[in-house]
């Protein structure tokens, strides 16, 4: 079996090229096509959700993957769109990133290109299957898929759907493989030669254990603890809603957020009314009791916990310093917002807050690649190389310099009989 992976991993290296030598067209039309395969066999990827749903309630799963597990016509039908979204995006491979002229008909050129093979490991959320194998398309990229064992049959009716929209096409299907077992990871994870990049998406635990233990680059973002700052020089109405929002809108998402950090200034009127208005939600929050009665206590890691769910925590600052230092040491780089009316504090914040998204005066649940307008994400990124925040399209392209001469030589300008220009083109 591990054989017969390993063949099917270095396979997609050569079946993938029709993709990554593809025209923009071609592309586009195939995206058409998913999506309208996926429209025609939604009713048995439904069946076989539900399947998936069933067994991991027996399985004892938690409610958090629960939530993400459940595949509903609402999310199916935000998946589709993000396919057609994709197809207006502008073509990201060949792009011209720099052009200089070196010297007379000696033109340097760095455009884009796809990287090659992504393997994508996710956790139990079938509409991130139909996101990533839409960018990877629309990249060039071929891609590897191991989705969580709690949705096998449900990726399982996807990647079918997904190959049979495309196999009649000149692309072919042979640009995406699905893999089913655990034992698949590690083997992915030595395919060193064949795959180009790993992106993994699961507990901080497991991001840790695909570093460990493959030499292939690895991008990607394990835990999402988020803060929102309150600033005493907020609009508390308008901050009680964002929190709210950044909460309760979906709970379970990596970009939720964990931590409210108020300016001590704005503590009595403001935590009463926030606690309130959480209360009605349904919302569980860790703080000092000397605050409220109605807050639980902290533990020793109620700061580095991510809850995802309707759970969170409340600490009150002494001042803008001291909040950033608190994202800084318990954040994960993820997403981190102010709630400020003095930009020049929002400013400071931006400029000290160390992380992949920085907001002012908006919901931490804005950090998503579809609302950035990158038509989806493989996922958000806290690595500070390559690509950072939500991964789009420019984050599955790297580059190529191309130099186009005239028979020129090296020899010409080290022995002073020519000198550069360095002329820029764009």
């Amino acid at each position: 079996m591990k054989n017969s992976v390993f063949s099917q991993i270095k396979d997609i290296r050569n079946t993938s090229r029709k993709l990554y030598l593809s025209s923009d067209e071609e592309r586009q039309v195939a995206l058409e096509r998913i999506a309208l395969n996926l429209e025609k066999d939604k009713e048995r990827i439904f069946s076989e959700n539900k399947r998936d749903i069933e067994e991991a309630k027996e399985s004892g799963i938690s409610k958090q993957l629960l939530h993400r597990l459940e595949l509903t016509e609402n999310k199916l039908s935000s998946a589709i769109e993000g396919l057609r979204d994709l197809k207006e995006i502008k073509d990201p491979i060949g792009r011209a990133l720099e052009k200089r002229e070196l010297d007379d008909s000696l033109i340097l050129e760095k455009r884009t290109y796809p990287i090659g093979v992504i393997g994508m490991i996710f956790e139990a959320r079938p509409d991130a299957l139909i996101q990533i194998a839409g960018l990877a398309l629309r990249s060039g990229n071929g891609i590897i898929l191991k989705g969580g064992r709690e949705a096998k049959l449900t990726n399982l009716a996807l990647i079918d759907s997904i190959k049979r929209a495309t196999e009649n096409l000149s692309i072919g299907s042979g640009w995406i493989l699905g893999l089913q077992s655990r034992e698949d990871v590690s083997t992915l994870l030595r395919a060193e030669g064949d795959v180009d990049l790993i992106i993994p998406r699961g507990s901080n635990s497991f991001v840790r254990y695909c570093m460990d233990n493959t030499r292939i680059p690895v991008l990607g973002h394990s835990d999402g603890i988020c803060h929102i700052y309150v600033d005493s020089y907020s609009d508390l109405d308008r901050a009680v809603n964002v929190v709210i929002d950044s909460k309760t809108q979906y709970p379970a998402a990596c970009n939720a957020v964990e931590t409210i950090l108020v300016n001590e200034k704005i503590k009595e009127k403001f935590v009463p009314y926030l606690l309130e208005k959480l209360e009605k939600k349904g919302v569980l929050v860790h703080g000092d009791r000397g605050l409220s009665s109605k807050l639980l206590p902290l533990s020793e890691d109620s700061f580095i916990t991510e809850y995802l769910d309707l759970e969170m925590n409340l600490k009150v600052v002494s001042s803008l310093k001291e909040a950033i230092d608190h994202i800084n040491l318990y954040g994960s780089h993820h997403t981190d917002a102010i709630l400020t009316e003095d930009m020049d504090v929002a400013k400071a914040f931006v400029d000290s807050v160390d992380s992949a998204d920085v907001f002012i005066n908006a919901s931490t649940r804005f950090a998503d690649g579809f609302r950035f307008g990158l038509g989806a994400e493989v996922g958000i990124s806290t690595t500070k190389i390559h690509a950072r925040g939500p991964v789009g399209l420019d984050g599955l392209v790297t580059t190529k310099w191309i130099l186009n001469g005239n028979g020129d030589v090296v020899a010409d300008y080290a022995e002073k009989r020519k000198s550069f220009k360095h002329r820029e083109l764009l």
